[in-house]
């Protein structure tokens, strides 16, 4: 017979609907009943998994009571499961009197959580989807990196990330439907960067366990083995690609400057410091022939950038903003950049260089557990992805 998990337990259960005010009552009763007319699903799996219907109800009262009235509903799931197992040692003794491993249990109170604060949030005035912006879709898998994406041809698609093995993933869209994911193998010590210079033609970088950066490619037939080109990493990497055959790769180094290898078509050229004192891996991007744009987060946590015109390096500059991740970025056309950032609240924000001046921030929404990445694969289209707060794959795009 399975055994009430909450007796003795050193809260309060919910039978009677006994909280603060009136007021939380009511709020807490229309969480719980959205729940329960939205997510039949996970009763049946606690059912399945020999828990009561009362239980499960005790359990979702209390955790719904806690987010609302204990918490920040701002932060992410796993941190405020993480709160409630501080605060309440016997949640521990009590979730391991469920028959599930503790990493299914985990993962299944972060799951109810993750709704929680999706159906409290919906309740909540935010912005939806920025003008032409679609909604952020699931695209499935268990990330162990952010992501990074390329793209050598319209409407193609090429995204990357690491798996629960540290081997590095691959998903595509061919322009109608997403593959499954395939394992391409390695083991990442750092979130991948992708760049296509040519049509079929992929390349793809990662710091390895030893901090040395590695490079995988596709030669549109197949991909090749890992090889090592050295350097101390404490980042991951970025690409970019301003013409056939050529790479332009950036890390961060032992010392957080800013450091820059290329291939020029024949050999792989020596690492050189581009100054710099970077909190987060770089980003960058190429719109034209000789053009190359950088950025990364500062020390104050605001956006930076530097860039190559085809005759020297710019100084940094500061953009502004306050980043919680390091940045994304794409390009549309020549002169015109998409810079992307998770900022507060773990939403997406967009800061945008029409040719002439820089736009103001754009709240994109979402809810990402991880910096952005981002690609353009038309001169109207932008596809953004990340690590969502499962840590599956999240997606939204403008354009067409």
């Amino acid at each position: 017979m399975f055994r009430n998990p909450y007796e003795g337990f050193p809260f309060p259960i919910y039978n009677d609907m006994d909280f603060i005010s009136v007021q939380r009552q009511r709020n807490a009763q229309d969480v719980m009943q959205t729940f329960r007319s939205q997510n039949r699903d996970i009763y049946a799996e606690l059912e399945q998994a020999g828990i009561n219907r009362g239980v499960a109800d005790n359990l979702l009262l209390f955790l719904i009571n806690y987010i609302m009235n204990q918490t920040d509903t701002n932060r992410p799931p796993r941190q405020i499961y993480s709160q409630i197992r501080n605060q309440f040692p016997l949640f521990n003794l009590m979730a391991r009197q469920f028959p599930m491993g503790q990493n299914e249990i985990d993962r299944f109170i972060v799951r109810i959580i993750e709704i929680i604060l999706n159906i409290i949030r919906s309740g909540q005035p935010s912005p939806g989807p920025a003008p032409g912006w679609s909604n952020w879709e699931d695209l499935g898998g268990v990330l162990s990196t952010a992501p990074a994406v390329s793209s050598w041809a319209a409407n193609r698609l090429d995204v990357f990330a690491g798996g629960t093995d540290n081997a590095m993933y691959h998903k595509w869209w061919d322009g109608r439907r997403w593959s499954d994911w395939e394992s391409l193998g390695g083991i990442l010590a750092s979130s991948p960067a992708a760049v296509s210079w040519g049509p079929e033609r992929i390349d793809t970088f990662v710091r390895g366990t030893d901090n040395s950066l590695y490079h995988k490619w596709w030669d549109g037939s197949r991909w090749s083995d890992w090889e090592s080109l050295g350097g101390i990493l404490t980042s991951a990497p970025a690409a970019s690609s301003w013409t056939s055959n050529r790479l332009d790769v950036f890390v961060r180094g032992t010392d957080n400057s800013l450091y820059h290898k290329w291939w020029d078509g024949r050999r792989w050229s020596d690492w050189e410091n581009l100054g710099g004192n970077l909190t987060s891996s770089p980003a960058a991007v190429s719109w034209g022939p000789n053009r190359i744009d950088v950025f990364a987060r500062g020390t104050n946590n605001e956006l930076i950038h530097r860039w190559w015109d085809g005759n020297r390096w710019s100084g940094w500059e500061s953009l502004g903003g306050v980043l919680t991740s390091g940045p994304a970025v794409s390009s549309k056309r020549p002169n015109q950049l998409d810079v992307f950032v998770r900022g507060n609240g773990n939403r997406l924000y967009k800061r945008t260089w029409n040719g002439s001046r820089w736009e103001d921030w754009q709240d994109l929404g979402g809810n990402l557990d991880s910096e952005p990445a981002a690609v353009s694969w038309g001169p109207n289209r932008t596809d953004v992805f990340a690590r969502g707060q499962n840590r599956n794959l999240i997606h939204t795009w403008q354009g067409q």
